[in-house]
């Protein structure tokens, strides 16, 4: 007995030793690379100051997309909680800041004092790595994201693929973190999410073609400027359909949350995962989302357009003298121009991260298996059909796209 509580106790110290020392270490690489890039930074400004200055807008340019999309992020969770919380008769957080505006900022700073506990038999290096590389792909997605005529960061000839792939090695930062912790239980849900994951792939990326096919261009810009004459849910109304079905799976949202069963596998994926790098995966799940939304308000819902020929037809039928349209000059520089396309397109994206949100509340959680049968056999048929059916429709009126430049 003796014997064995010393055999426990030297484990016990040499796990906590190794512990340390790998904390030790993860913090000097951390400081080395902060120290490499600062140092890169300064001969990049000494020795090639006109390269500097591109490389310094191009980082401001990421930073005016991502601080947005990370605050973004943290009001989705209280209007989630909130509406729902609307929808099932109760009152959601209405303490921490007025109307409970700031109680994503108190989960924050609550998640980031937390201590951390990582699973002492887990491949650490792989256990962080999950959800770095999870969160970066989450955000890479916006780099392609027109907000507005030219306000791109990379207005990307291919960015619909370019999307599509950044969103395919997602995948891989959940499936590292849920073998690397050692634990079946987060294991089975890694496996479970990226069974889910690569099978409503497919029918996003099949529901997109379908898109390609009217637009005849990849890119995401050529995709919005295409509707302004009607936008593609009128004529693709199905496929709007499978097409936010697959969403909702693919972002591991209810009903289709089945990655993160709490009444089966604890957490899913993210079970032995705490502190910091929870809010990693967190942030990940919830920028997935609004990104989702936003790349479905631009296939589907017209993006950042707003039809302004049809509100000068209708103010012309009221205004007789012509002072109201005299006062809407205004609007047409393109500082305005710009902001208003941006404001049209958060618009159409919050309504659809509401019925998100509104689906979550509604619809109870399926089985597993009825998940993927409803994929396989159900979803699929139904796009492969319209695959073949719309080229047809094309072919048959002669309206086959040709890619012209815009500018």
């Amino acid at each position: 007995m003796i014997l064995s509580m010393a055999k426990a106790l030297f484990y016990a110290h040499f796990t906590y030793k190794t512990k340390l020392r790998f904390n030790k270490l993860f913090f000097e690489l951390f400081l080395f690379l902060v120290k490499l890039f600062l140092f890169l930074i300064f001969i990049n400004f000494l020795n090639f100051k006109m390269l500097y200055i591109p490389t310094f807008i191009s980082i401001i340019e990421v930073l005016l997309v991502t601080v947005p999309v990370l605050l973004t992020v943290a009001f989705v969770t209280v209007a989630e909680r909130k509406t729902m919380a609307s929808m099932q008769r109760r009152l959601g957080p209405n303490v921490v800041g007025y109307y409970g505006l700031l109680q994503a900022f108190a989960d924050a700073l609550k998640l980031l004092l937390k201590e951390y506990v990582s699973p002492t038999q887990a491949n650490l290096v792989l256990f962080f790595l999950g959800p770095v590389i999870t969160l970066i792909f989450s955000l890479l997605g916006y780099a392609v994201i027109p907000y507005g005529p030219g306000l791109a960061i990379w207005d990307f000839d291919l960015g619909i693929l370019y999307m599509l792939a950044v969103s395919s090695l997602a995948t891989y930062g959940i499936l590292l973190a849920g073998w690397s912790a050692n634990s079946k239980y987060a294991f089975l849900g890694s496996l479970r999410s990226t069974a889910q994951l690569i099978s409503y792939e497919l029918i996003l990326s099949s529901a997109i073609l379908l898109v390609i096919l009217l637009t005849g261009s990849l890119n995401l810009t050529v995709n919005i400027e295409a509707q302004r004459s009607i936008w593609f849910i009128v004529p693709l109304f199905p496929v709007f359909i499978i097409f936010f079905i697959g969403s909702v799976a693919e972002t591991n949202r209810a009903p289709f949350d089945l990655a993160e069963a709490e009444s089966e596998l604890v957490s899913g994926f993210m079970t032995e995962h705490a502190a910091v790098v929870f809010v990693f995966f967190f942030l990940a799940e919830y920028g997935s989302i609004v990104l989702i939304c936003i790349l479905t308000t631009i296939l589907f819902l017209g993006g950042y357009l707003f039809n302004f020929s049809l509100l000068l037809s209708l103010l012309q039928e009221i205004d007789y003298d012509g002072s109201i349209i005299s006062q809407l000059e205004i609007f047409s520089s393109p500082l305005i121009e710009g902001l208003i396309s941006g404001l049209t397109l958060g618009i159409k994206s919050c309504l659809m991260v509401f019925v998100f949100i509104w689906v979550r509340a509604s619809f109870p959680r399926i089985r597993f298996d009825q998940l993927m049968l409803f994929s396989w056999t159900i979803l699929l048929p139904i796009v492969i059909a319209f695959i073949v059916v719309v080229p047809c429709i094309i072919y048959s009126f002669d309206i086959i796209p040709s890619n012209v430049a815009l500018f």
